[in-house]
């Protein structure tokens, strides 16, 4: 039988480095002589174009590359990476996941996620849920930083997930965005589906799922406004599709904002700072909350008003 191959897709946002070691940087579990011998053998493509080693990425480009199965780890190994535990009790614990870090393994992403970072914290987890999940039952996205939920126990898991299912959770976000908002808060009520024309992405469609984003104007600087936000559906990529949506997306955020950033950001300006749940077991409300990095508050202090 034809060895399986799984296929990873992406929109490239290193404009001018070298393709193969982008891939090499991506995908961990492959050395970039073996991304090379991928890109020979016609394994990746770009924009639907077989191209050559030494290709140069260009604004916008669309990269598939077609993965060996056994390139992924199944099974997450529990490794020691310090956690930044803001709440814990018997039953939960709520960490501050810095930006650049992945949550779940993924192609690519076979270590050094919070999902290895859990089972070693918390090794117990591993006997109630799927190992790659690891009681974790939201998610960020990698260079959103911010709180996350674990689950320590099998009746905690399930508590959450009916809380998530209910829309009972409450998160607060903070986002520095381009420009000033028309209104001093607002919602966004536009449904979400994967975009058809880049899959890797997601747009406002009419026929996406519901999703609902409110946002309240905190503070305004010469060309940006710092906001909290409120989503009140969990889509993939909700808030920095709904703030790119009315115009002002995520500074930073070169997949939904500019390709070419006006302040030096190596990651969007976004971060999870509180999450509110009823404690599992109980009815006692509980807020975790996580302060804005330093990075993202030097940021703050540079901009003019």
């Amino acid at each position: 039988m034809p060895e399986e191959k799984a296929v990873v897709e992406f929109i490239a946002t290193e404009v001018g480095e070298r393709l193969d070691k982008v891939l090499a940087a991506r995908f961990d579990t492959l050395s970039r002589s073996q991304i090379q011998t991928l890109i020979r053998d016609g394994q990746v493509l770009v924009n639907g174009q077989v191209i050559k080693v030494s290709y140069r990425l260009a604004d916008g480009d669309a990269v598939s590359i077609a993965l060996p199965e056994d390139t992924a780890d199944h099974e997450p190994s529990p490794e020691a990476i310090p956690l930044d535990i803001v709440y814990e009790d018997d039953q939960v614990a709520v960490v501050s996941k810095p930006a650049g870090m992945v949550v779940h393994p993924a192609f690519g992403h076979s270590s050094g996620t919070l999902v290895n970072a859990v089972l070693a914290r918390w090794p117990e987890i591993a006997s109630f849920s799927e190992p790659s999940r690891a009681g974790i039952v939201h998610r960020l996205d990698k260079d959103t930083s911010g709180v996350l939920i674990v689950a320590k126990t099998h009746a905690a898991l399930e508590s959450l997930r009916a809380q998530f299912k209910g829309r009972e959770v409450r998160k607060r976000y903070l986002a520095l965005v381009d420009g000033a908002p028309e209104t001093p808060e607002g919602v966004i009520n536009a449904p979400i589906g994967r975009d058809p024309a880049q899959r890797k992405r997601m747009a406002v469609r009419h026929d996406g799922r519901e999703a609902i984003t409110e946002f309240r104007v905190v503070e305004h600087y010469a060309d940006y406004s710092l906001v909290e936000v409120y989503p009140k559906t969990g889509r993939t990529h909700q808030i920095r599709v709904h703030l790119a949506f009315i115009g002002h997306p995520v500074a930073g955020d070169t997949v939904y904002g500019r390709r070419k950033q006006a302040i030096r950001l190596k990651r969007h300006f976004l971060h999870a700072a509180a999450i509110t749940f009823t404690r599992p077991g109980s009815s006692e409300a509980i807020t975790a909350e996580a302060p804005l990095p330093a990075g993202l508050e030097n940021i703050l202090a540079k901009l003019p008003r």
